[in-house]
């Protein structure tokens, strides 16, 4: 990696869970983890959003249980909570400006990102122009609704991973998500895997890398690293 590579992130815009009361967003450390793996790289990176400005963050990734070394290096780290905040509207991002896309997750993207044509739009561009593309945790649901022009679903035939039915069951949230990451992935066809609840679990499959949870989030980005680096 000899030029600088840059990176697009794409987070929800989001932060309504259901019908709840509660809050959701971006999951922080699904956010931190990679960030700082592709900013220790050298890797130049900017953030969109559906609707630009402010990302919401989920207040449960920021109990004290969810956190890591990285997310204490995000919280104080100022330049990168900046960034978080004046996030660039995903309408104006475009994918031959980047090396590649990735998506960090939290519940918010269920919502959201898996509804939205700009997203469905970046993500085939990136693949078609031979461009890596990621997405851990809930974020795989992003590709819920994308379709190659063969009129096939993006993840058919594909190996992929992302949250599991049990962990979604572990977290009480399996009535309250409009669908499940893992049932979804399957129904389009994916060759869907997982291991033990919160285990590390990262999947490659060509230009696709997916992440199962959390704890898979900064292999995620090790991967992708891995990947762009035999450019």
């Amino acid at each position: 990696m000899s030029n600088p590579l840059h990176i697009l992130f794409v987070l929800t815009s989001h932060d309504q869970l259901g019908d709840t009361g509660h809050k959701t967003g971006f999951w922080v450390e699904e956010f931190a983890a990679p960030y700082y793996k592709f900013k220790d790289a050298n890797v130049d990176i900017t953030i969109a959003t559906p609707k630009g400005g402010q990302a919401p963050a989920d207040p449960r990734s920021m109990a004290e249980s969810a956190q890591t070394a990285a997310t204490d290096r995000y919280y104080k780290d100022k330049a990168a909570q900046d960034l978080i905040a004046h996030t660039h509207k995903l309408s104006e991002v475009k994918a031959v400006d980047f090396d590649a896309v990735f998506y960090p997750g939290g519940h918010g993207p269920l919502w959201d990102l898996a509804n939205d044509t700009n997203s469905q739009k970046l993500i085939l561009d990136f693949y078609s122009q031979g461009k890596p593309v990621g997405a851990v945790c809930h974020a795989p649901g992003v590709f819920k609704n994308i379709t190659l022009a063969n009129g096939q679903p993006f993840v058919k035939g594909k190996n992929v991973t992302g949250f599991s039915n049990s962990e979604e069951a572990a977290v009480h949230l399996t009535d309250v998500v409009p669908f499940l990451v893992e049932d979804e992935l399957r129904r389009l066809g994916g060759r869907y895997t997982k291991v033990a609840d919160w285990g590390v679990h990262v999947v490659e499959d060509g230009l696709l890398i997916t992440g199962q949870n959390p704890a898979s989030s900064a292999a995620a980005a090790d991967q992708m690293i891995a990947l762009l680096s035999k450019y």
